[in-house]
């Protein structure tokens, strides 16, 4: 069973990468994923491997697009070990190329702790939904 402090921080890490993220603090953003993270993007077609890549990713999006809204809700975390495993459902609003559009689902991390940190190992996206 996992012990609530132990959930309650790997919740609170998963909203610092988010905080990240959206902000574009990416070398914030380095620090909280392990050098070896995967992504399966939505529909398991294909995947990206290791840190730099992931933060291409990433850098990309805010260097393209702007999050003019993003509501993350339904969060659930369980920890078992030094491995947690964290998703959450989010609505969002961006702009990018001029098109403001609407994106929700649900994301999936798979956190481990190195050290007293968790780290983002593994991410996967869900039940994604796409509207300009």
């Amino acid at each position: 069973m996992s012990l609530p402090s132990e959930v309650a921080s790997a919740a609170a890490a998963m909203r610092l990468i988010n905080q990240a993220w959206q902000t574009g603090r990416l070398d914030e953003l380095a620090s909280m994923l392990h050098r070896e993270i995967v992504m399966a993007p939505p529909g398991f077609g294909g995947r990206a491997e290791g840190r730099d890549a992931i933060l291409a990713g990433f850098r990309d999006y805010y260097e393209n697009a702007k999050t003019v809204e993003f509501n993350e809700h339904d969060l659930q975390a369980d920890v078992i070990g030094d491995v947690a495993i964290v998703t959450f459902r989010y609505d969002m609003v961006y702009e990018r190329a001029g098109a403001r559009s609407r994106a929700s689902g649900r994301d999936l991390w798979v956190l481990q702790k190195h050290s007293g940190t968790w780290l983002g190992v593994w991410r996967t996206m869900l039940d994604l939904e796409e509207h300009q």
